[in-house]
C-alpha cells in the first residue's frame, strides 16, 4: 500500500450515494466502481418518459404503427398491464442516442426529426387512433426514414421493418422511405417504395388477437412473456 495513493471517490446508487476510499495506482487516475451522476440523469430522463405515457399506453382506443407489425396479444395485454412495459434497459438507450446523434444530423438537410403521426379510424361503431412516430420526415420531398440499431444483421431488411415503414409511407402519402441499419462493425440502407395497404383490414386483425406470436422469437423479448398464455418456445433471434 505503501506505493498507492488511497482516494476518496463516490459511489452513487440509484437509492443512495456514498465515500468509498479505493486505492488507485499512481496513475493520477480516479475510477468508479458503480453507477453515478450520469447513469441517475438517463435514469431520470428515459423513465419519466415511459412514465408519461402511461394513460396512453392503456387507453384502448390509441393503436401503435408498431402494434399492426408485431404480435397481436401483446397490445391486448399492454392495454390491461401497462406498467409492464416500461424499462431501463442498455440496449433500448443504446438506441435512442444512436436516433438522437443521426437526426441531430440529418436536421441540417430539412428533415424534421421524430414526426409525430396519427389517423383516426373508424371500426365497428368506434374511433380509433392510430399514432407512429417517424425517425425522420422531409416535408418538401416526403422522404420517410426509419433507423434500426441491431446487435447483428442477417444481410436484409427484417420483415416488420418494412411493413412499419410501409404504413408511415401510406400514412404520409410518401414516394420513398429509407432503412438504415446499424449495428457496432456494419451500416446498410434499403430504399423502400410503398405498397398499398388495407389499415383498416390490419387494425380489425389486431382487435380480433389473430397472430400470436407473428414471429417465433418475440416471445423471448417481450414484457409480458409471463403472463401470457401463447408464450412459444422463445426461439430464434431478431438481431
Amino acid at each position: 500500500m505503501t506505493d498507492m495513493w488511497r482516494k476518496l471517490i463516490w459511489n452513487y446508487s440509484l437509492r443512495e450515494a456514498r465515500c468509498l476510499e479505493l486505492p488507485v495506482q499512481d496513475s493520477g487516475a480516479v475510477l468508479s466502481v458503480s453507477g453515478g451522476r450520469i447513469l441517475q440523469i438517463l435514469y431520470k430522463k428515459f423513465m419519466s418518459e415511459q412514465t408519461s405515457r402511461l394513460s396512453e399506453l392503456a387507453d384502448p382506443s390509441i393503436v401503435y404503427v408498431t402494434d399492426l407489425v408485431s404480435c397481436h396479444h401483446k397490445y391486448h395485454l399492454r392495454k390491461l398491464y401497462p406498467e409492464l412495459s416500461i424499462g431501463f434497459e442498455p440496449s433500448a438507450i443504446m438506441g435512442n442516442l444512436i436516433h438522437a446523434g443521426i437526426e441531430s444530423i440529418i436536421m441540417e438537410y430539412g428533415f424534421k426529426p421524430e414526426f409525430q403521426l396519427e389517423k383516426h379510424v373508424e371500426l365497428n361503431g368506434r374511433v380509433y387512433v392510430l399514432k407512429g412516430r417517424v425517425d425522420a420526415f422531409h416535408p418538401e420531398t416526403r422522404e420517410v426514414l426509419e433507423i434500426k440499431s441491431v446487435k447483428s444483421f442477417q444481410g436484409e431488411p427484417y420483415e416488420h421493418h418494412v411493413q412499419q415503414l410501409n404504413i408511415y409511407l401510406n400514412l404520409l402519402d410518401s414516394p420513398t422511405g429509407y432503412l438504415l441499419y446499424i449495428s457496432h462493425d456494419k451500416m446498410f440502407e434499403y430504399t423502400v417504395r410503398p405498397i398499398r395497404l388495407d389499415v383498416e383490414g390490419e387494425l380489425a386483425s389486431l382487435l380480433r388477437d389473430e397472430k400470436h406470436p407473428r414471429y417465433a422469437w418475440e416471445c423471448r423479448y417481450c414484457p409480458f412473456r409471463k403472463i401470457c398464455p401463447y408464450r412459444g418456445a422463445e426461439g430464434g433471434s431478431e438481431s
